[in-house]
C-alpha cells in the first residue's frame, strides 16, 4: 500500500530553527514547520544525497529520495527537488553515492557490552551459532566431535607451541562434556583455557593450570568461592572464578589483546550498520575507561558508545544510600557528553537472574523442579529504586521472569503512587517472561520495554522441553502485545550473549522461526516496520535520544545505515541477508570493507539465528548476566594494579 507522505519538513540556516522545530514536539505539524525558513550559509557547507529510498522513521514522512547534510546535522528531507527547493539560495553539492541504495537512520544497538565483546571475539570462538567477524567467519560447532576437531585445528595453526590457545562460546548442551582430561587430549604441552558461553565458566588444561601457577592447596579456605570448582576437571565457574581470575588475566588481557579486540570489536559492530549502543551497568577502572576513549573515542570510530552506571555494584560494595548516589553522579561526571559518554540522570538496577542459565525468577516454577535467583533482593532493588526515582532518575531494570517482573511492576507502581512522574520512561530491559496482564499494567505504568527479541528464536525449543514447557518457552519476548499497548518497543543484543547485528533482531522478531523450522508464538510476530523502529527511533526514545537520533529529519544527527535492500520489501525470511554498504556517522561515509573469505567460510550476513542453551545444573549456583562477569572482571583489572 502506498504511503501518504506530507510535504518536506524544511529547515536550514544556523540549525537554530531546525533543533526548534525537532524538541517542539508533536505539536508543530510538518506543514507548520516549512514555513519557517532562514537563510545563512552554514560554514562546513552542505551535501545532497539522493537514494533509491530513504526510510526516515519518521512517520508523518515515512519515506524519501534524498536527504540535505551539513557538517553533522541533517538540513531536509524529501525528493530531490523538495530538498533543492528547500535550500533556496544555499550552495550545495549532490553525491550519487547512494543513488541505488537503500538509506536508514543509523541502526542501533539498545544494549551491549564492549568490554566482554572485545575479551570474547579476540578468542578462536567456537560457539552455538555463527560468528562473523570482520576477515573471518567462525562457523558453528553443533556436537562434541566438531567442537574437539575444531578446538585441535586451532591449536594445530598456532606456529608457538607453547602460545595459549584461548577459545570461547563452549556450552555442554551443545558439545558434550569438557573436562581437564579431554583438553589434555587435545594438547598436553600447549596451555589452553575455554570460556564458556555464558562467560560464568572457565575449563583450563592441565599445561595452563602449570603455566598459571596454581596448586590445589590455594583453591581451598576461600569460603563460597572454593565450592564452585573441580580441581580434577580443571572446571572453575561463578564465584569460584575469582580463585584464577587474575592470574588468567595476567595472559589473557593483555594490552595488546585488549586492543586487538576492542578494535576488532569497533569493526564488528560497524559491518552490522551500528551507529551507536549503550553498555548498561558499567564498572570501569581508569585503564579500561582509558582504552575506550582511545579507542571507541578514535577519529575513525563510526558510532556512539554510551554508558549507564551500574547500580547493583553499589549494593554488592556495600554503599549506603547517599554514598551511591554520589558514586553515581562522580561516575557521570567522567564525561557527561560527547561520543564516548555517561547517560545523565539514567541508572541499571537489577531483578532476577538471566536467562541463558535459566535462572529468571518465574511465577509457576520450572518443569525440573530447579528454582530462579535474584541478582538484587526485591528490598534492595525497592530502595535502589526509590532513591533514584526521587531524584528523577531514568531506570533501566533487568528483568526475565514473570515473577521478577511482577516485582518490578509492584516497585514502579509504588513509585507512582508515592512520588508520579509523567514521561519516567522506566525500561524493562531483556522482557523474557510475561504474561498479557502484566503487559497491560506496563502500559498503565508508563514504562517501556527493550526486549531481546532472539530469545524466542534461540531458546524456545530448548525450553519447551526443559524448564519452562511449551506455552511458556513460545510466549517468550511477547513483542506483538507491547505493540498492541502502544508501550514503545526497543530491541538489543547483550553481547557477547548474542551478535550484535540489528537486522538479525529485526528477522527475529519478525519471524520467530526456532531451529527446528518451528514457528514459536506466532501471534507474537510483528511487522518488519515495526521491528526496523525497534532498533532506530525507539532505541533512540528509550536512551531520550529521539531529539538527535533514531530518525532521519531536520536537525538531527546525520546518523545513517546504508543497505543494498529495502527491508520492507524483501522476504522476511531473507531480512539477515540483507548486504549492509555502510554508514554515515555524523556526516562523514564509512563504506563496510568487502568482506573476506576465511576460518571456516562464509556465513549470511550478519550471521545465523542465535541458538543459544539453557539452565545445564539445577544444584549449580549460576546468575548468568554478563555485566556479573564484566564486573568481576573489572574488579581484577582494579586489584592488579
Amino acid at each position: 500500500m502506498k504511503r501518504h507522505r506530507l510535504p518536506v519538513l524544511v529547515v536550514a540556516g544556523g540549525l537554530v530553527t531546525a533543533w526548534l522545530f525537532i524538541t517542539a514536539g508533536p505539536a508543530m505539524t510538518q506543514c507548520e514547520a516549512s514555513k519557517t525558513f532562514a537563510a545563512p550559509a552554514p560554514p562546513e557547507g552542505v551535501t545532497i544525497y539522493p537514494a533509491k529510498k530513504i526510510l526516515t522513521m519518521e512517520r508523518g514522512n515515512p519515506e524519501a529520495t534524498a536527504v540535505a547534510v551539513s557538517g553533522k546535522r541533517i538540513l531536509a528531507v524529501g525528493s530531490l527537488d523538495e530538498v533543492k527547493a528547500a535550500l533556496g539560495d544555499l550552495k550545495f553539492t549532490v553525491n550519487d553515492t547512494f543513488q541505488s541504495k537503500v538509506v536508514l537512520p543509523g541502526l542501533i544497538d539498545q544494549h551491549l557490552h564492549p568490554f566482554l565483546g572485545a575479551l570474547t571475539l579476540a578468542t578462536e570462538v567456537i560457539a552455538t551459532e555463527d560468528w562473523v567477524l570482520p576477515g573471518r567467519t567462525f562457523k558453528a560447532a553443533n556436537s562434541s566431535e566438531e567442537y574437539l576437531a575444531r578446538l585441535k585445528t586451532a591449536g594445530a595453526a598456532l606456529q608457538d607451541k607453547n602460545e595459549w590457545l584461548f577459545s570461547w562460546g563452549y556450552h555442554k548442551l551443545w558439545h558434550g562434556k569438557l573436562d581437564r582430561k579431554t583438553l589434555d587430549a587435545v594438547s598436553a604441552t600447549r596451555p589452553i583455557m575455554i570460556w564458556q558461553r555464558s562467560c560464568h565458566e572457565f575449563y583450563l588444561n592441565t599445561a595452563a593450570i602449570k603455566a598459571l601457577g596454581l596448586t590445589e592447596a590455594a583453591m581451598k579456605g576461600k569460603g563460597d568461592a572454593s565450592k564452585m570448582y573441580n580441581w580434577e576437571e580443571g572446571h572453575w565457574w561463578e564465584t569460584g572464578l575469582n580463585l584464577v581470575i587474575q592470574p588468567i588475566l595476567k595472559v589473557f588481557a593483555t594490552p595488546n589483546r585488549m586492543i586487538f579486540g576492542l578494535k576488532q570489536m569497533v569493526a564488528y559492530l560497524h559491518q552490522n550498520g551500528v551507529t551507536a549502543y549503550m553498555e548498561p551497568g558499567a564498572l570501569l577502572t581508569p585503564d579500561i575507561w582509558k582504552l575506550y576513549q582511545q579507542i571507541l573515542g578514535a577519529e575513525d570510530t563510526p558510532f556512539y558508545s554510551y554508558f549507564v552506571v551500574d547500580g547493583r555494584a553499589q549494593v554488592d560494595s556495600g554503599l549506603g544510600l547517599a554514598e551511591s548516589l554520589a558514586t553515581t553522579e562522580r561516575q557521570i561526571a567522567l564525561a557527561p557528553q560527547g561520543k564516548v559518554s555517561f547517560f545523565p540522570g539514567q541508572i541499571k538496577l537489577f531483578a532476577d537472574g538471566a536467562i541463558i542459565s535459566q535462572l529468571m525468577q518465574m511465577k509457576d516454577g520450572y518443569t525440573d523442579g530447579h528454582h530462579g535467583e535474584w541478582m538484587m533482593t526485591p528490598k534492595n532493588l525497592d530502595q535502589r529504586a526509590q532513591l533514584y526515582w526521587n531524584v528523577g532518575y531514568q531506570l533501566h531494570i533487568h528483568v526475565n521472569g514473570d515473577l521478577g517482573l511482577e516485582t518490578v511492576l509492584n516497585v514502579l507502581e509504588r513509585r507512582m503512587r508515592e512520588s508520579p512522574r509523567a514521561d519516567h520512561r522506566s525500561v524493562i530491559v531483556h522482557f523474557a517472561c510475561s504474561t498479557e496482564e502484566q503487559v497491560a499494567r506496563i502500559a498503565r505504568l508508563g514504562a517501556i520495554v527493550s526486549a531481546n527479541p532472539y530469545y524466542t528464536v534461540g531458546f524456545a525449543d530448548k525450553y519447551a522441553k526443559f524448564g519452562l514447557g511449551p506455552p511458556r518457552a513460545d510466549a517468550m519476548v511477547r513483542s506483538a502485545s507491547v505493540l498492541k499497548r502502544r508501550i514503545p518497543l526497543s530491541f538489543h543484543s547483550d553481547l557477547p550473549m548474542g551478535p550484535s547485528a540489528p537486522l538479525n533482531f529485526v528477522w527475529c522478531a519478525v519471524n520467530r522461526v526456532t531451529p527446528s523450522n518451528r514457528v514459536a508464538g506466532p501471534e507474537q510476530r510483528i511487522g518488519a516496520e515495526d521491528a526496523l523502529r525497534a532498533v532506530t527511533i525507539e532505541s533512540a526514545y528509550s536512551w531520550r535520544k529521539e531529539n538527535e537520533l533514531g530518525s532521519i529529519a531536520p536537525g538531527k544527527i546525520a546518523n545513517f545505515t546504508v543497505l543494498e535492500q529495502d527491508p520492507l520489501t524483501v522476504e522476511p525470511m531473507k531480512l539477515n541477508e540483507i548486504q549492509i554498504w555502510g554508514t554515515v556517522f555524523e556526516g562523514r561515509i564509512f563504506p563496510v570493507p568487502a568482506r573476506k573469505s576465511g576460518g571456516a567460510g562464509n556465513a549470511k550476513v550478519p550471521g545465523r539465528v542465535p541458538q543459544l542453551a539453557g539452565h545445564e545444573d539445577p544444584g549449580q549456583s549460576h546468575i548468568g548476566c554478563p555485566c556479573e562477569v564484566a564486573q568481576m572482571v573489572a574488579k581484577a583489572f582494579m586489584s592488579r594494579r
